[in-house]
């Protein structure tokens, strides 16, 4: 059970798509290094206790998909898979550190226990203790060590209710490629909740690329969920216009807000 240190006192998840930071559609490992570097001087102006979460792309899901992890254990593939995560994971901490943000890498690998690929437990007191001494820590969409199946691949979008349950973070943003939620009609649903979510889920694409955890669907499941667990307001927005990581930490509803009721 983790110490809550910090008090759960103005916590911010962000999270960034592997797809904003990375080309899916890449066979691996295709970096957008000019994407990475201006999210990262948006990120440095932000000066409140802030956790970071960064999706995989074109640096885990080929990988997973090739050694069919997702369907059987593979010690090799688990390993080979987590190794790609991690070198994306440093190339975005190399670029928040050459912009004076803080950062450090908290891989998932290392600190999480699934069981039938849902996180079970994560160890939190470092993060705690890290945001009180302005330390930001940076995790990623990973693959973890699982009670049934060996392993199991935790995305970014399952980490990130995980953490704004157990840290009772007041704010979550989850930047994507998209304006937000898009409609049929490729207009972005300014508000998803409960009770217009069977109407509006038929109409949310997948992810474009490889995706093996969900797309935007998965995403916007997972923060329902949260708002079920915590009453929380999650906002989804694009994190590939510049200003607009900015416009999220500086406090402004963005894109599509995901909570429990129409107001």
């Amino acid at each position: 059970m983790s110490t809550n240190s910090s008090g759960g006192q103005n916590i911010t998840i962000l999270k960034i798509g592997g797809s904003v930071i990375t080309d899916k559609n890449a066979d691996e490992n295709f970096a957008k290094h000019d994407e990475i570097d201006r999210i990262s001087k948006e990120i440095s102006e932000f000066d409140g206790k802030l956790v970071i979460v960064h999706g995989a792309g074109s640096f885990g899901h080929p990988q997973a998909k090739k050694y069919q992890i997702t369907d059987k254990f593979d010690a090799k593939g688990s390993i080979i898979t987590h190794k790609s995560v991690n070198l994306l994971n440093q190339l975005f901490i190399d670029s928040l550190i050459d912009n004076n943000v803080n950062a450090v890498s908290v891989h998932p690998m290392n600190n999480t226990i699934s069981k039938n690929g849902r996180i079970q437990d994560m160890f939190l007191d470092n993060l705690y203790y890290m945001l009180d001494n302005k330390i930001v820590p940076v995790l990623h969409g990973d693959v973890v060590m699982d009670k049934n199946t060996g392993t199991s691949i935790i995305s970014g979008d399952q980490i990130v209710p995980y953490l704004a349950t157990q840290m009772g973070a007041i704010r979550i943003g989850i930047g994507s490629i998209k304006e937000g939620v898009l409609d049929e009609n490729g207009k972005t649903l300014k508000l998803i909740t409960h009770d217009n979510f069977a109407n509006v889920k038929n109409n949310i694409g997948s992810s474009e690329g490889t995706d093996v955890t969900g797309g935007m669907l998965g995403k916007v499941t997972e923060l329902l969920k949260l708002n079920e667990l915590t009453g929380s307001t999650s906002y989804i927005f694009n994190a590939g216009k510049p200003g607009n990581v900015s416009m999220f930490l500086q406090g402004n509803d963005i894109g599509t807000s995901i909570t429990g009721s129409g107001q």
